[in-house]
């Protein structure tokens, strides 16, 4: 695969985005407000129960907010740069629209994944980060250039698992009629990121931290700028992500084969 070919089309399918972008200004600024109101609840609800309490699971204020702040990084990633043009591809498939991506010369995971980016997701990624610097400060925090980057590298690893759970949940739409009810589990099980997995139990710590990691992978960045570097948690973090990838790869391109098209 030419990686700078491929980088040329998502450069441009950047530029078309914030191009439209800037024509509905009144969207751009709608949806900005309605997510960063949706990580205030956020926020203002961890205050709310940390008035109650010193700890959660072990867990101070700050270090949840941490937590929280990475959560809240990981997702807005993952909805700035896949979520509307992985949203969109089962009701591509159902309609017939994906045959746009397979006439493309292209990887067509890759084209139907990554054509479109919401810029106001991006915009309200900042604002996560600066939650996470706040907290850190709060805690008295001074992570080194290879925490820093550890962490940064753990935060790339959430968004492709986070990447790989909503494609596999929307990758049915290639076998059955209507997946919808399939796409929408991608949001619970994403609420389960913002929870630190000391909380988790038994057959819970296993199902939503080990088998579906997705605990693990904001916990992990959390935990590395906390405690400093875990050699066998981000190998494990990086090994999971690649079996991940390598799963939905194999899934997507199998459903692919099963794909009616409108023309057919």
């Amino acid at each position: 695969m030419n990686l700078a070919r491929y980088a040329r089309i998502w450069a441009a399918s950047a530029r078309y985005a914030i191009t439209r972008t800037l024509m509905f200004r009144g969207d751009f600024f709608i949806w900005a407000l309605v997510e960063l109101f949706w990580m205030t609840v956020n926020v203002l609800m961890v205050s709310v129960i940390y008035a109650h309490t010193d700890t959660v699971a072990g867990w101070t204020k700050y270090e949840m907010m941490l937590l929280v702040g990475t959560s809240m990084l990981i997702q807005r990633f993952l909805m700035g740069f896949f979520w509307s043009s992985i949203f969109e591809m089962g009701r591509n498939i159902r309609s017939g629209y994906f045959d746009f991506f397979i006439a493309q010369p292209g990887n067509v995971m890759f084209l139907a994944t990554t054509r479109k980016l919401d810029p106001d997701s991006l915009v309200n990624s900042l604002v996560a980060a600066a939650l996470v610097v706040y907290s850190a400060r709060q805690l008295g925090l001074h992570p080194g250039a290879l925490d820093i980057a550890l962490y940064a590298l753990l935060v790339v690893c959430g968004v492709i698992i986070h990447y790989c759970v909503l494609v596999l949940c929307i990758t049915p739409a290639f076998w059955i009629t209507s997946a919808q009810g399939i796409e929408g589990s991608y949001f619970t099980l994403s609420e389960f990121s913002r929870l630190p997995r000391e909380a988790f139990r038994g057959a819970a710590n296993v199902a939503f931290v080990w088998i579906l990691p997705m605990v693990l992978v904001s916990n992990a960045p959390a935990s590395t700028l906390l405690h400093g570097f875990d050699l066998q948690l981000v190998g494990w973090v990086v090994g999971i992500t690649i079996l991940w990838f390598t799963v939905t790869v194999v899934v997507f391109h199998r459903g692919l084969r099963r794909y009616s098209s409108a023309s057919s």
